[in-house]
């Protein structure tokens, strides 16, 4: 199954690229939840390069990588990687005078899909957020 969540975003389709794909951006923008950051990010922005953000509750109760390899790099057009046993899309479409940004992935069984929607899209909205507050 996938799920699929986007964003508009108001800003340049170059400015959401690179700060969408630049790890001292992504640190800043990388959660679902005020309780969670990225304390790191890698970015090997190339087909066969690796990422990976480190993604931890401020508290130090979890933490995790979410890591994956880049299949596919259309420089502000399209993302896609794999990241496990599973693979996500990033579509970056400028229409008119927003950036459409939309993130389809393949769904896991550990959560239930509403859980999985939800964290994906408040990450992306933390994303639209974070570049507003940097346009």
């Amino acid at each position: 199954m996938q799920i699929t969540v986007k964003t508009e975003i108001s800003a340049s389709l170059t400015q959401v690229w690179n700060l969408y794909t630049s790890p001292a951006h992504i640190i800043h923008w990388n959660a679902a939840s005020p309780d969670w950051h990225t304390t790191s990010a890698t970015v090997d922005l190339k087909v066969g390069g690796q990422f990976c953000y480190h993604m931890a509750a401020k508290d130090g109760s979890f933490g995790f990588d979410f890591a994956g390899t880049w299949t596919v790099v259309e420089p502000c057009t399209r993302l896609e990687y794999t990241f496990g046993e599973r693979t996500a899309s990033v579509l970056f479409r400028q229409q008119a005078d927003v950036v459409v940004v939309t993130v389809t992935f393949e769904a896991e069984t550990q959560h239930s899909i509403e859980q999985q929607q939800a964290g994906w899209q408040a990450i992306l909205n933390n994303f639209a957020r974070y570049v507003a507050a940097n346009s």
